[in-house]
């Protein structure tokens, strides 16, 4: 098991978290191996997924933790972290803040990360433990809400998830994000079997958060 502390820099360095909404364990498989060849470590499995436990098990034991940063997505509940780290989750997202999910997290040095859209839902998310607070809905929340927040809570981890595209994955680093969570407009070639198109975006996704991050 790889240290919670080296687990977030790993992740924060890669800057993109591939969101995997996948219809089955095969298409998650090849997702991550086309996120893992452009460039992108970390890809998060969500709970909408069929049998989202079993595929986190398979990709758990296809991949080394060096290799793959596996994630468990749309957690909303403490059994349901437990669950996903017992399958191999190396980390827990969640669309809102549960407070026994992220105590669960802590008390096995998982990593979690808690969504919120408002300022006070998240100070109340980093004063319960989060590592890292998702900003969602990110597509109607937007870069401009996370330079806002910052002003206040300089502090603050925040990770958006929902509306980050190659257009404005640059304004979200900018703005002060540790890392961008990508859904459908990294991963949406896999409903056609374009599995080349993913790796291809992937690799824009990770050059734009590298450019953003050097100026």
């Amino acid at each position: 098991m790889i240290p919670k502390l080296k687990l977030l820099e790993r992740l924060m360095a890669s800057g993109v978290v591939a969101v995997v909404r996948a219809e089955n364990a095969e298409q998650a498989k090849k997702i991550a191996d086309a996120c893992i060849k452009g460039g992108i470590a970390a890809i998060e499995i969500t709970f909408t997924v069929p049998g989202a436990a079993e595929v986190i098990k398979e990709l758990a034991a296809t991949y080394k933790p060096e290799e793959l940063i596996l994630g468990a997505g749309t957690v909303l509940d403490s059994e349901t972290a437990r669950l996903a780290i017992l399958a191999g989750a190396q980390y827990v997202v969640c669309p809102s803040l549960n407070v026994e999910t992220v105590k669960l997290c802590n008390r096995y040095q998982v990593p979690c990360m808690p969504g919120a859209q408002t300022i006070r839902e998240i100070v109340e998310a980093m004063e319960a433990g989060a590592d890292i607070v998702k900003v969602f809905p990110g597509e109607t929340l937007g870069p401009s809400f996370v330079k806002a927040v910052k002003g206040p809570l300089p502090q603050a981890p925040l990770m958006p998830t929902g509306g980050v595209s190659l257009d404005n994955v640059a304004e979200w680093i900018k703005a002060g994000c540790v890392a961008v969570g990508v859904g459908g407009n990294l991963t949406a070639g896999a409903k056609k079997g374009d599995y080349e198109s993913i790796t291809e975006i992937g690799k824009q996704f990770v050059e734009k958060v590298r450019q953003a991050r050097a100026k």
